[in-house]
């Protein structure tokens, strides 16, 4: 299997379980946010593998708005 689709589904699988953890789980907060982060980073190193933008915009953002949410959550 190439390295893409390697990192494609396990950025999705990751995805899903963040997703999961922030609705049936919040009391583990900061958990949910920081395992979507890592989920949009791999989607984001396969976005830029494909030089697809949508992906890599959506993504980037995705990593950005987590990334500040939880700085600005502990500051």
């Amino acid at each position: 299997m190439k390295i893409d689709a390697t990192l494609k589904w396990s950025a999705t699988s990751i995805l899903i379980f963040g997703t999961a953890i922030n609705t049936a789980f919040p009391e583990l907060f900061p958990m949910g946010p920081l395992i979507l982060i890592v989920g949009g980073m791999l989607w984001l190193i396969v976005s830029c593998m494909w030089k697809e933008w949508a992906l890599i915009v959506t993504n980037a953002v995705i990593v950005a708005v987590g990334v500040l949410g939880l700085t600005y959550h502990y500051l």
